[in-house]
């Protein structure tokens, strides 16, 4: 198995400086490079800093996604260039719409997330950009967010994990039913009653023949296990259960690259989830053949 190497994101979609645009430093304090034994490939310039929406997207800070993006994509094509996988540890989800300017046309992607992330500028309740990047990587988000052909990623090559069911809130509803049908998704629920590791094997499978990417949201996590992040919520996935649902995409022959986001060490106080994490981590890449 090709090595990692870590590169930083520090992005926060609400250009307020949020407690999750720390997380990749509070991960690394945490051990997580020296762990996983990993290259160290530095930070990118990956700030929002601009609290506005943008009247033409919807999308808070926009011309700082853009360049952030645009940072993002560098860092992945260099360290997928020295024939490494990629670590992106974030910051929020936006990060995604840079990794998937810099990996191979036609990749697909694992997508582990509490939110199905399918809202547009004018449906977003936020603008976060983290609010819609994959409606915007499918082609359903706002089309001049980004300058390129868009889609950048086929729907049918996405496989969904863990998001929160419809009766959770009326907001999750409006987004579950933006879903691209192409889009094969199961909630946290359907997760746990079907089995975790079984449903990371046919994951898995469904994308195997394609270099696909594993993103993993923290906040799949229920609120009662990491509190930790920018909205955390109930239903969710229990440490064993994403271990468990993680490890066969974490070890996959195809698998490209991995990145993490939306930790927020400022709900971290003694740093006690900032080390499961690395714990977790490190499990999930660690090479048993």
């Amino acid at each position: 198995m090709a090595a990692f190497a870590v590169i930083d994101a520090p992005i926060d979609s609400s250009g307020r400086g949020r407690g999750e645009e720390r997380g990749p430093a509070a991960l690394r304090a945490a051990g997580l490079v020296e762990r996983l034994e990993a290259r160290d490939a530095g930070e990118v310039d990956a700030w929002i800093r601009d609290p506005r929406r943008e009247p033409g997207t919807g999308v808070v800070g926009a011309t700082d996604v853009r360049r952030a993006s645009a940072a993002i994509a560098s860092g992945v094509r260099e360290v997928l260039g020295s024939d490494e996988r990629p670590l992106v540890l974030g910051g929020d989800c936006t990060l995604l719409l840079g990794v998937f300017a810099g990996v191979p046309e036609g990749s697909g992607l694992w997508f582990v997330d509490g939110h199905a992330d399918f809202f547009d500028g004018g449906s977003s309740p936020t603008g976060e950009a983290a609010d819609m990047e994959l409606a915007v990587l499918t082609g359903h988000g706002p089309p001049a967010l980004l300058a390129g052909s868009q889609p950048m990623l086929e729907p049918a090559a996405v496989v969904l994990l863990g998001h929160r069911p419809a009766e959770l809130h009326p907001d999750t509803a409006r987004e579950n039913a933006r879903l691209d049908p192409a889009i094969h998704a199961l909630t946290a629920p359907e997760v746990r009653e079907r089995g975790p590791g079984r449903v990371g094997g046919e994951a898995a499978a469904r994308l195997r023949g394609r270099p696909a990417w594993l993103h993993l949201d923290l906040d799949v996590l229920d609120e009662g296990v990491l509190p930790a992040v920018s909205y955390p919520q109930p239903l969710g996935l229990d440490w064993d259960e994403l271990v468990a649902l993680a490890r066969p995409l974490a070890t996959a022959p195809n698998l490209l690259g991995i990145s993490v986001a939306d930790f927020d060490p400022d709900r971290d106080a003694d740093q006690l989830y900032a080390a499961r994490i690395v714990e977790a981590l490190t499990f999930l890449t660690e090479d048993r053949s």
